[in-house]
């Protein structure tokens, strides 16, 4: 992935090395929120933290933001911010183009755990996006279980976690999200695990049409981009990670999709680069 020449956003925080505030859910419904959410990647926690909010102190805001020097000495976190500002660019854009303002996320880098408006964020829940407070947060550690754990190496593959976590952020601006929670509330839970599916799948949509726009516009795509993008999606697909775990699979329990599903709704999006192509809820089949 060509990354180096692009626009560095601004809109990083940087909590590494710093501890959460005391106040913060340590045991009891909190501890099970991020077991489950352990078990999956890329988790918008919200579907399992409603209503935890309130048993949660405010969201520290005590991050620093990385200088220019900062991001030159750190190559990883120089290259999240370019993804960031490159989805900035893309989404503003497209929202423009929608007759709508782009509110653009801040994303928290942090080191094994800390504070969200959703609660306690952790290292072992992996990349998540909280609609509370429009930030994305990660662990960049998380790169190294995507190499060494998932077998999902690669600067292109992780652009796509990035991408993907701020398609819940368009859904969350566009009332997608919220519609979603509201849906689930009066139904079983297997019949909300499938619109999580359909919300997840929208997300890979939605960070492959950040992947055709910034190609488009910055030629960003190297030889090999695009299958290490795939190879990610299918190594956190439900069906896959319930054969490492359980070793057996469980349809009814999937919240994210199938690898085939992730794979195929990243590639709509990027073979796309549309939106409109990324209506999940509609679908004869995912």
């Amino acid at each position: 992935m060509k990354w180096r020449s692009g626009r560095r956003s601004s809109n990083i925080e940087d909590r590494r090395g710093m501890a959460p505030k005391a106040g913060l859910l340590g045991g009891g419904v909190g501890t099970i929120v991020i077991l489950l959410a352990a078990m999956y990647f890329g988790i918008d926690p919200t579907f399992l933290i409603e209503g935890m909010q309130s048993a949660s102190t405010p969201a520290s805001s005590s991050g620093t933001r990385p200088s220019a020097e900062d991001l030159k000495n750190d190559p990883l976190a120089d290259m999240v911010a370019v993804v960031i500002g490159d989805t900035e660019d893309v989404w503003n854009e497209i929202f423009a183009s929608m007759g709508q303002r782009y509110e653009e996320p801040t994303l928290v880098m942090f080191t094994g755990a800390t504070q969200s408006a959703c609660g306690l964020g952790q290292a072992a829940m992996g990349p998540f996006y909280c609609p509370a407070d429009r930030k994305a947060y990660i662990d960049l550690s998380f790169y190294d279980d995507m190499r060494n754990r998932y077998r999902a190496p690669g600067d292109f593959a992780q652009a796509y976690v990035i991408a993907h976590e701020i398609g819940h952020h368009v859904q969350n601006l566009l009332g997608i999200s919220s519609e979603v929670r509201r849906a689930q509330q009066s139904m079983s839970k297997a019949e909300g695990n499938r619109l999580s599916v359909k919300l997840e799948l929208q997300a890979d949509c939605l960070a492959g049409v950040w992947a055709s726009r910034a190609d488009e516009a910055r030629n960003i795509l190297e030889a090999g981009d695009v299958e290490e993008a795939l190879n990610a999606a299918s190594a956190i697909g439900d069906d896959r990670l319930q054969k490492q775990s359980r070793g057996t699979i469980v349809p009814e329990s999937f919240t994210h999709g199938t690898s085939a599903q992730r794979q195929r709704w990243f590639r709509a999006g990027l073979q796309s680069g549309d939106p409109d192509s990324c209506d999940t809820f509609s679908a004869a089949t995912l």
